[in-house]
């Protein structure tokens, strides 16, 4: 599909470089564009049903199903953590990603590679920013959408027409 003359279909991305002294470490991050694997994986909680004065209806302030909610929205993070990642080809020693239970241990691993907090926070960023629109970027669109393609100028800023004789005051050769 494209859009204005822009192809669409492909998936946005953001690259972190890292300095090291051993060499620079690259993390690439690209959105998820789907999470039918992670809802295979992970399915939605429900809530118990009560029986209320109405009828059957669900429970969603039982202390239990909120937790199961948190634990929830948590490894839907991680998953998306982990699959924006994967450009970046880190090979997990803790971390499966066909098993959720796993999936909280990509932070405490980078800890253990050696990156500071500050280092996992950019890396959390990145993959945020790969996931999401943020105001710069929809600023920086914006910009560019209102200055429109640049117009090329209808005549040149040089002579218009070509000089019939030389500064020493010969005539230009070809000209007669």
């Amino acid at each position: 599909m494209k859009i204005g003359g822009v192809d669409v279909n492909s998936p946005c991305e953001e690259v972190l470089i890292l300095p090291r002294l051993q060499g620079d470490v690259v993390i690439k991050a690209r959105a998820v564009m789907s999470m039918d694997e992670f809802d295979k994986l992970c399915p939605e909680p429900a809530p118990k049903k009560v029986l209320r004065a109405g009828g059957w209806q669900e429970n969603k302030d039982d202390p239990n199903y909120k937790s199961q909610m948190e634990t929830y929205g948590e490894q839907r993070w991680n998953y998306i953590a982990l699959k924006s990642l994967e450009p970046s080809e880190i090979e997990w020693e803790k971390v499966d990603l066909g098993n959720p239970r796993t999936w909280q241990n990509w932070t405490e691993e980078l800890t253990e590679a050696g990156f500071s907090s500050v280092e996992i926070n950019r890396i959390t960023v990145c993959v945020m920013q790969a996931n999401a629109l943020d105001e710069s970027k929809l600023e920086k669109a914006r910009d560019a959408f209102l200055r429109g393609p640049g117009e090329a100028p209808e005549k040149s800023s040089g002579p218009q027409t070509e000089p019939q004789n030389t500064p020493s005051g010969e005539p230009v050769k070809d000209s007669e």
